[in-house]
């Protein structure tokens, strides 16, 4: 594999662009099903190729993505000059294995090489032997520094950590033969058990050469987990996040890249049909309907939705939409609600639709009952679409919004509640177990990506860098308040709802209907599931969202 080209902006974010060649991948199939198998605690500070300081980060604007025009350090030739800049994935996915998960019985909602990371710690000497096994998989039975570091490592398990160690030459050396997602994962290991010379020397000497944002899913999506482990290492993750806020792409940019996601990938596709055909359903003798969407975005959704009405035997209900609306949906659309309302009025009339538009110009967080508008006589209609993850629970806040907002809703009695979400566990996941999913989760996404567009396609290159990117640092850098990526389960979520008061509303035939019509223009590796009155999207063999409905 070819040495990658390293950008570091004045940020101190690094992203990778090298060209792809093929090599098979060496598994170290000997650590995978071992958790703590790679380093512990503290490390000489004389080891061999791990004296490297990062660069601090200072700045208020970062970048994984600057054009030439703005700055000598253009990343993949990109002909956009913008930031990351989304706050949601292409569809804004206490422990990994807690008892409210229900994981999916055919979908395992496991992708890739399978690596099984037990709650458990492993026994002393198994985990020796496994470290043993690491090193000389890696480094050949003869080895003077496996030797020196299998003998360092008898003493217990908070010795120095062997890898510490290890000659980073040898390891560049066999780059060609690793595998990425097992680097990751010992990276990742790394950096939970603070060890900063192993994790140092894995980002600076072997993972830095062998991701790419042009490259196969695994090395596109090992980019940003990269700079997600750069940022938590250096305690910056948070700052980084909010940095990203700060500078962003044009509005019309920021149009560009999430239609072309919109375009090539079913999720939001997904929340919208399934979403449109429960509510229409739930209204087929309602005269007065009104909806309350959590992420209004562009409005999009309720277009299709007034087409659909607009027939109705009997002549079209008079509908009500109030929008919530937060920063980054006002920055994409270059102005407020109003262009929202405008956007709505104007094809309901082409519709012969009566229309009425409430705005709540506010995060989900700040909603209170008195901003939603609702009217006596009218059937109330709640729609979720990749939104609720993005609300504190308890596990960040005493407020709790998340089940806030779930009782807030509940005693305005609505019809029918529609949840979209991704369907992955990052809530409350210790740091290394987060990691494996995100990775997991992630590398099914940019694979139903890949399949859509050239490996080299500027456009979906910046597409990820700018709506899904940031998600990932996030998740893998920041903490508590400033990690606002908080995807559950929809076992979780059947608990909270079902706490809040809620039943869940059955979904007929005629819903998975719409979602297989609408699959079929997409690839055929795409799966769709019908399970405990949910739908479930997935990837192969990878869930990756769920419709559900919810009655008050």
């Amino acid at each position: 594999m070819q040495t990658s080209q390293k950008h570091a902006n004045s940020a101190g974010i690094y992203l990778y662009h090298q060209p792809v060649q093929d090599a098979e991948p060496y598994n170290l199939s000997n650590y995978q099903n071992s958790q703590s198998n790679l380093c512990h605690d503290s490390h000489d500070s004389s080891s061999q190729g791990t004296s490297v300081t990062f660069e601090t980060y200072k700045e208020q604007h970062f970048t994984l993505d600057s054009s030439a025009g703005t700055t000598a350090h253009a990343v993949c030739d990109s002909p956009s000059g913008a930031s990351i800049s989304s706050n949601r994935s292409p569809f804004s996915p206490q422990s990994s294995h807690s008892c409210y998960s229900d994981q999916p019985q055919s979908f395992d909602n496991t992708y890739g090489s399978p690596i099984s990371w037990s709650s458990s710690a492993d026994d002393g000497n198994e985990l020796k032997h496994k470290l043993r096994e690491l090193e000389i998989s890696l480094l050949g039975p003869e080895s003077d520094i496996v030797d020196s570091c299998y003998c360092s490592f008898k003493g217990g398990l908070h010795q120095a950590s062997p890898i510490a160690g290890w000659n980073w030459d040898q390891i560049v050396e066999i780059i060609p033969k690793l595998d990425l997602r097992q680097v990751l994962v010992a990276c990742a290991q790394a950096v939970s058990d603070g060890d900063i010379p192993t994790a140092v020397g894995w980002m600076d000497n072997v993972l830095g050469k062998m991701v790419s944002v042009s490259g196969e899913p695994i090395q596109r999506l090992g980019a940003y987990l990269l700079e997600g482990l750069r940022a938590r290492l250096e305690s910056s993750g948070s700052l980084i996040y909010k940095a990203l806020k700060c500078e962003q792409p044009t509005s019309k940019e920021l149009m560009s890249y999430m239609h072309i996601l919109y375009q090539i990938c079913p999720y939001w596709k997904f929340a919208y049909v399934s979403a449109n055909a429960v509510i229409k359903e739930a209204m087929a003798n309602e005269s007065r309907i009104h909806i309350i969407d959590f992420q209004i975005a562009q409005g999009t959704q309720w277009m299709i939705l007034m087409n659909a009405l607009a027939n109705r035997p009997g002549g079209p209900p008079s509908i009500r939409i109030t929008g919530v609306d937060d920063s980054q949906s006002f920055h994409a659309r270059g102005g407020g609600l109003h262009i929202v309302g405008e956007r709505l009025s104007n094809y309901a009339k082409s519709c012969g639709v009566p229309f009425e538009f409430h705005s709540a110009a506010m995060s989900g967080c700040e909603v209170q009952q008195e901003n939603l508008g609702v009217q006596p006589g009218e059937a109330l209609a709640v729609n979720f679409p990749y939104v609720l993850h993005h609300m504190p629970d308890e596990s960040v806040s005493t407020e709790n919004h998340r089940d806030r907002l779930l009782r807030l809703v509940k005693s305005l009695s609505p019809k029918v509640m529609t949840l979209v979400e991704q369907e992955s566990n990052t809530n409350t996941s210790p740091f290394f177990q987060r990691f494996i999913e995100t990775m997991d989760y992630y590398t099914a996404m940019f694979e139903s990506i890949d399949v859509a567009r050239p490996r080299d396609d500027k456009q979906r290159i910046s597409a990820e860098q700018h709506c899904v990117a940031r998600d990932i640092v996030n998740m893998v850098a920041c903490e508590g308040a400033e990690r606002v990526e908080r995807h559950e389960l929809l076992g979780k979520w059947r608990l909270r709802f079902s706490m809040a008061g809620f039943t869940q509303y059955p979904l007929s035939s005629s819903v998975a209907v719409a979602v297989r019509d609408l699959l079929k223009e997409f690839n055929e590796k795409y799966r769709l599931e019908e399970r405990d009155g949910a739908l479930y999207l997935g990837w192969m063999n990878r869930a990756l969202a769920t419709s559900s409905a919810w009655r008050g």
